[in-house]
């Protein structure tokens, strides 16, 4: 799946369950490295999740430990958004921690578009 030194997928995470194919996702990319899937509730017309296939808590723990990954999700969300026709912008945030909303402590990078999104967010 990844790396030799790559994490083991975590049993319990909701997102390794989808990139194993374990529970059905509607997947708008995939690659190598990790598979984009549109958000079950979407905050804007486009809202599409990149993640790693490897388990990473979190986007500081994938920048410490698999920056290349984190490279790889940025350059998967700005194919994604090509795709999704999101010429006049989108949004990408991770949410890291509880406190910004972390709810799922599977690394992952939203990607936001389809409409005017506000500043500052939440």
């Amino acid at each position: 799946m990844g790396s030799m030194n790559a994490p083991a997928p975590d049993e319990n995470c909701l997102f390794c369950k989808i990139v194993a194919g374990e529970i059905p996702a509607r997947i708008v990319h995939a690659s190598d490295h990790s598979v984009a899937f549109r958000d079950v509730n979407p905050q804007a017309p486009t809202h599409v999740l990149v993640v790693p296939k490897d388990h990473y808590a979190n986007a500081g723990e994938v920048a410490q430990h698999a920056p290349t990954m984190a490279a790889d999700l940025i350059t998967t969300a700005r194919d994604v958004a090509a795709q999704e026709g999101l010429d006049n912008g989108y949004r990408l945030v991770f949410n890291t921690g509880e406190d910004a909303g972390q709810t799922v402590f599977h690394v992952h990078l939203h990607l936001l578009g389809g409409r005017s999104l506000e500043w500052p967010p939440g």
